[in-house]
């Protein structure tokens, strides 16, 4: 079984329309499927490499989580990493990536969002939740669609 869980839908806009939205951490709320985003929290100025934002969640119970910039390519490519906020939550939990991937077509672009738990901590944790999470992620692109291409 794969430790990788994708979808995919073809948007007609720009990537670079579809790359600042999805880049923007305090947009997250507005593109989450899952209905457990609230808000972002010490969101840097611009994402890029290496850069850090918290997020405030819910499912079922307020908790929060600090996600790191792993992959950053302008209007290509972002994933972060996720892990709980706090010492012990970070160590024991976490550890999942998300992963936008955007690719220009005629008239649009293809866009993929990407689930990836090989370097989740504890996998068995996560696992019940595959196919939840992949309705949750064709909710998201549902989402961005709606937004680039009501404006």
């Amino acid at each position: 079984m794969s430790d990788v869980e994708q979808v995919e839908r073809f948007i007609a806009a720009p990537p670079e329309a579809i790359f600042a939205l999805i880049a923007d951490p305090r947009r997250h709320h507005d593109i989450d499927g899952s209905g457990t985003v609230r808000e972002a929290k010490d969101v840097p100025e611009t994402l890029q490499l290496g850069s850090k934002f918290g997020m405030a969640m819910k499912l079922g119970v307020p908790y929060s989580m600090v996600s790191e910039v792993v992959e950053f390519e302008p209007n290509r490519r972002i994933a972060w990493q996720s892990r709980p906020a706090g010492a012990i939550g970070a160590k024991f939990g976490g550890g999942r990536i998300w992963r936008y991937e955007l690719e220009p077509k005629d008239n649009g672009t293809l866009v993929r969002e990407s689930w990836d738990i090989s370097q989740e901590r504890i996998k068995a944790i996560v696992r019940p939740a595959r196919k939840k999470t992949r309705e949750a992620m064709a909710s998201t692109l549902e989402r961005i669609e709606q937004i680039v291409t009501s404006s």
